[in-house]
């Protein structure tokens, strides 16, 4: 009899993959200016430390909130008592409201429509549990973030099957890729109970096009028991608050609000890249269907945001004057950071995917593969992460179909340590050029060798046959 269950001792977790295993070889032997300069510096996590300044100097200036105080009274022990699972009012209106703010108040958000859960991760995998059953499937377009492989499926039991999309048109989603991948699930029996997107995009770091969702919506709308999830929690970090576009939106611009689609669509969001607090775990689902909204609040309770959080960020994300110097401030100083990485990697001869939103690059190393397959990939990810010490993600670990392309933070770091990591890469592709023109070099030049050997061969042969016929003459 097996000590443990089936799901405890089961391989789908996604933990072996190269995009986890590079973040164990960086706690081995992480950089560190002072004690460890020569470590692996960590590109391969997706935080924003840019703006931690605005944050703190909030805190300071705003001394009740971080104390649990209200009109200078503690309020520790009403935080301190068990709290209902539906969340503090106060905190879920801030957080409605901030999630209108950054669209420009282009669509509002009701409070009771969200169900708070402890970060983005535990929100999409609650959905997964509310709309579809172990064995059902969702179509996810490639490349896509590595964690959905457990963030998906690994409890919930549903499947993926890959939106195929590619480099010949800059990885958008098209009709052709999705009526595809619907097809391909429906010949491996799979019951399709939805899409789902991150918009913006990650790894790729663009938002979605109003094209690409205009065909999106146009596939539900088409297939009556399909879902969209929309996964937004780096909406706040696109460039230009213009360039995205909400799911939401589309429902109202293209007037779907009474009609049963309205219900079939769902955001998941949080404070983890926008704000940069993954620690703090906060998340939350957005969804017009009542059913759903009751359904997840109830599993909820397995991951719960502290009251304690919710009251301070509720301070923090009612402050408007700070909310809207922060999201300007925020996409400014992404860009500047993003334009950085390009112009850096641009330096050594390194492209990226034209992006306007995301912590990263998906760069393009395709011309340092020693040969076009995932083997080469692989093989360049492990120089770079064991000898450039930097720990990036390759492609093949976001299911991308084209080896060679792969993601790279920039908003997790110092300008001081990003400008050593472009400094190692530099050294690393150079030293790539030199060995393999030496190796040219080489080969020409033992070619040339063998070329005038054998030309001094064959004169040693004539001039040795001329004297030997002269001695034969004596």
């Amino acid at each position: 009899m097996d000590l443990l269950s089936r799901k405890a001792t089961c391989n789908s977790h996604g933990q072996d993959s190269s995009y986890f295993l590079g973040w164990e070889e960086y706690e081995k032997n992480p950089h560190d200016v002072v004690k460890n300069p020569h470590g692996i510096i960590q590109m391969g996590l997706a935080e924003n430390q840019l703006c931690f300044d605005l944050l703190e100097s909030w805190l300071i200036q705003n001394p009740d909130a971080a104390s649990f105080k209200r009109d200078g009274q503690s309020i520790f022990r009403e935080l301190a008592l068990f709290q209902d699972y539906h969340g503090l009012s106060s905190f879920k209106k801030a957080l409605a409201d901030f999630m209108s703010e950054y669209r420009q108040t282009r669509v509002s958000f009701d409070s009771n429509n969200l169900v708070l859960t402890a970060g983005a991760t535990s929100a999409n995998e609650t959905l997964m549990f509310c709309l579809a059953n172990p064995g059902d499937a969702f179509l996810l377009p490639t490349p896509y973030y590595p964690g959905f492989d457990r963030d998906l499926k690994w409890r919930t039991g549903v499947e993926i099957v890959p939106i195929k999309c590619t480099s010949s048109n800059g990885f958008h989603i098209t009709k052709l890729a999705l009526e595809e991948a619907y097809e391909q699930a429906k010949k491996l029996n799979l019951n399709v109970k939805g899409v789902l997107i991150t918009n913006p995009s990650n790894p790729l770091g663009t938002t979605t096009t109003q094209t690409e969702l205009n065909i999106l919506f146009e596939f539900i709308s088409k297939n009556k028991n399909i879902h969209l999830v929309s996964d937004e929690i780096y909406s706040g970090t696109a460039f230009s608050s213009s360039e995205f576009i909400s799911v939401m939106e589309i429902l109202k611009t293209n007037q779907l609000e009474n009609t049963d689609v309205f219900k079939r669509v769902h955001i998941v969001y949080s404070l983890s890249k926008d704000l940069g607090l993954p620690g703090f775990r906060v998340g939350a689902i957005y969804s017009n269907d009542k059913d759903v909204i009751s359904a997840a609040t109830k599993m909820s309770s397995f991951g719960l945001v502290s009251s304690q959080t919710q009251y301070l960020l509720s301070s923090l994300l009612s402050d408007k004057k700070f909310t809207k110097n922060y999201l300007r401030e925020n996409q400014r100083r992404l860009k500047n950071r993003q334009r950085m990485l390009v112009t850096g990697l641009e330096a050594i001869g390194i492209g990226c995917l034209k992006s306007n939103a995301g912590l990263f690059c998906w760069v393009d190393m395709r011309h340092l593969l020693s040969s076009k397959t995932f083997e080469a990939e692989m093989d360049l990810w492990k120089k770079i992460v064991y000898e450039v010490k930097l720990n990036i993600s390759p492609g093949s670990s976001c299911h991308c179909e084209e080896p060679g392309w792969f993601r790279v933070c920039f908003a997790n770091m110092s300008e001081e340590t990003l400008k050593l990591a472009l400094k190692r890469l530099k050294k690393f592709v150079v030293n790539g050029i030199l060995s393999r023109s030496c190796q040219v070099g080489e080969s020409q030049s033992l070619k040339s060798s063998r070329k005038k050997t054998t030309t001094t061969v064959s004169n040693w042969v004539f001039r040795l046959s001329f004297h030997d016929r002269d001695a034969e003459e004596r």
